[in-house]
């Protein structure tokens, strides 16, 4: 071994026998809490300063879409009298509670740069210096940066233009015209609030139908039957998803709403589009204070051209328009992503050339994001035990 060799060896850092866990979201502590629970030593990297961040900075309504039972984590429960779907407060300290009863070992202010494989162990550059671990379970989210197209014309419109995730309250959207660009599930979250205020005209921009499903049928929440629809065939989940929506709404077509090329839980796992829920929004299509119109084709300084050639002129313009997972800089040399920049294995899924490389909570589910969270950790921490067995 040559001199040179010896001094690299001298100033590499340890390689950690455990797994290093990328983001402490409900997937990421989740994940965490698994490994440890299995024998494995953990190390989890936020790049925030304290947990929960993306709820922090969501707007004030928002609220979960899964239901209280279904979006615990493990050994903490949320507090007696919170609401069936419970506010994003709530979900904060529920996810601090998280962490704390359990001692997670969260690191904060580690903001990791690039991920590499070195052939039987993983090279974690971050802000704080590098890290070497046998596995890597990377659990950023995959809701991380919001999404806007380059509408033509856009930097030339004189009214606002906002992402869902930064909705603001629904109260600041009265005796405003407002358009919302997407019929999915932020796209009917945001028509579901503004529904309750006194709005000038709104419209909603789809492309394609949804598919959509009552937050409620009386007064039993459609989200507790989450774990029977997940555990169906593929092609009878999008049959009872189809049958509820057209049984409780009708035939939404009279009101300009498109049907939905694909069923619910196909569109699920093809192109990762989450199912919307209804609290409101559907009464006020009918009711006509939302009109569908085409998507859009380009914006002037005074209004919207959609591609009928139709003019509108709303005041605000909300983008419920998707995120992105941001991981091209982290992992894209890897070749583990696909067009859209969403991992191409997720949970106990991983690619045999690239061993020790994991990803969770990247993929929309059935049961809701903590429910998954649980289920992809619990799966990830077996496989990563039996290998090193």
């Amino acid at each position: 071994m040559d001199a040179e060799t010896l001094q690299a060896q001298a100033g590499r850092p340890e390689t950690f026998d455990g797994a290093i866990v990328i983001g402490a979201g409900a997937a990421g502590l989740s994940v965490a809490l698994a490994l440890i629970e299995a024998g494995v030593a953990t190390q989890v990297l936020e790049r925030e300063s304290r947990l929960a961040e993306p709820w922090h900075r969501r707007h004030e309504n928002l609220h979960l879409n899964t239901h209280r039972d279904l979006s615990s984590l493990p050994g903490v429960a949320y507090p007696a009298g919170t609401p069936a779907f419970p506010h994003r407060t709530t979900v904060i300290s529920h996810l601090n509670e998280f962490a704390e009863t359990h001692g997670l070992p969260v690191e904060f202010g580690v903001v990791v740069e690039e991920v590499t494989f070195n052939g039987d162990h993983w090279t974690v550059r971050t802000t704080a210096g590098p890290r070497l671990a046998r596995h890597v379970v990377i659990a950023t989210g995959r809701d991380r940066h919001p999404f806007i197209p380059a509408w033509k014309g856009m930097k030339d419109f004189a009214g606002r233009i906002v992402h869902s995730a930064d909705f603001g309250a629904a109260k600041d959207y009265e005796d405003k015209t407002v358009l919302v660009v997407g019929a999915g599930n932020s796209g009917f979250d945001a028509l579901n609030h503004l529904s309750g205020v006194k709005t000038g005209q709104m419209w909603l921009a789809a492309r394609n139908g949804p598919s959509l499903l009552p937050k409620r049928i009386g007064q039993i929440a459609v989200h507790r039957f989450s774990p029977f629809m997940a555990r169906l065939p593929v092609r009878l989940a999008d049959w009872a998803m189809a049958l509820t929506q057209r049984l409780v709404f009708g035939d939404l077509r009279k009101f300009g709403l498109p049907s939905s090329r694909v069923g619910g839980a196909s569109r699920l796992g093809s192109d990762y589009t989450a199912i919307a829920s209804d609290d409101g929004a559907v009464d006020a299509i009918k009711a006509g204070r939302v009109i569908v119109v085409p998507q859009i084709r380009e914006f002037t300084r005074d209004g919207v051209i959609l591609d009928n050639g139709q003019t509108i002129t709303p005041d605000i313009v909300i983008a419920a328009t998707g995120y992105r997972t941001g991981l091209e800089p982290m992992v894209g040399s890897l070749g583990v992503l696909d067009a859209k920049g969403v991992p191409l294995f997720n949970g106990a899924d991983s690619d045999p050339r690239l061993p020790g490389l994991w990803f969770t909570g990247m993929r929309p589910s059935i049961r809701g994001c903590f429910a998954n969270s649980r289920i992809q950790g619990a799966a990830i921490a077996r496989e990563i035990a039996r290998r090193r067995r």
